[in-house]
């Protein structure tokens, strides 16, 4: 005769039915607390399509100067639409590697002093990879003695590098629009006369995404401004969804591991016992 078949299914010892309970207990407050994080970061990534889609269709405001610099952040400020005039310096500009709907290449960061005197890199836009390090002068580039007026969106300093790759200014190579090293790569100064020459040279701690115009939108001109990305992957519902759903299944299964092992304990506390189906 099999043993199996006259095998019975016996009550769990207690110490083990509890850490099974135990160890559901902890699955099951994880995977809450990481659907209640989704929850909260549905709300965020709301928050940030609304307060970017208000401000990328506002009337530009001024680009801020150095005394509203200590203010700036990125609840308040990114994306804000802003104007500022002022001319280019195109003997340092700079390309960051860039990967949009047109392809791979790179940003041209240029760097204008305002009229009032202190510097800000503009994101003149998109310039491919071909032309970007081999064929730099086929850029079309403003006569840097002609006072420019640039509309565009304020972004905030990349730090550092991408994910994967470091900023090397030492050999030219950046992949993140970091204000500060840049600045600092292509030496910054003021050739302006100021009373003020502290305030004349500095830096803003923020870029302008220059928008697309009637120039820049044409095929055959470089580089191609208004390539600012304004659309945010939104999958958080569904992540939050998934979590819970699972929480779910935790506690029913412990539920009914409770379930199980009380019925258990009963018919063996009454002499009987329920056949394995093994």
């Amino acid at each position: 005769m099999d043993n199996n078949t006259d095998s019975l299914s016996q009550p769990a010892k207690p110490a083990k039915l509890l850490g099974l309970l135990l160890l559901g207990f902890v699955l099951f407050v994880g995977l809450l607390s990481l659907g209640v994080w989704q929850v909260q970061r549905l709300q965020w990534k709301l928050a940030l399509i609304d307060r970017i889609e208000q401000r990328v269709h506002a009337a530009p405001k001024p680009a801020p100067g150095p005394a509203d610099w200590s203010a700036i952040n990125r609840a308040a400020n990114e994306y804000s639409r802003i104007q500022v005039a002022g001319r280019f310096d195109h003997g340092r500009e700079t390309l960051v590697r860039a990967s949009t709907e047109l392809g791979r290449g790179f940003w041209l960061l240029t760097p204008l002093q305002t009229s009032t005197g202190f510097w800000v890199l503009i994101n003149r836009g998109f310039v491919p990879e071909a032309d970007g390090m081999q064929s730099r002068a086929q850029i079309l580039r403003p006569d840097n003695s002609t006072l420019q007026t640039i509309t565009g969106l304020l972004r905030l300093s990349e730090p550092a590098g991408s994910w994967l790759q470091h900023n090397d200014a030492a050999a030219g190579r950046w992949y993140s629009r970091d204000v500060q090293a840049i600045a600092a790569s292509v030496k910054l100064v003021s050739s302006a006369t100021s009373s003020n020459s502290s305030t004349a040279a500095a830096v803003a701690p923020y870029f302008i995404d220059a928008a697309a115009s009637a120039e820049t939108a044409n095929s055959a001109v470089w580089p191609r401004a208004g390539l600012t990305v304004l659309s945010f992957n939104n999958h958080h519902l569904v992540y939050a969804i998934t979590w819970f759903v699972l929480a779910a299944m935790v506690a029913a299964a412990a539920t009914y591991l409770r379930h199980s092992e009380r019925q258990l304990r009963a018919l063996a506390a009454r002499g009987q016992s329920v056949p394995n189906c093994d």
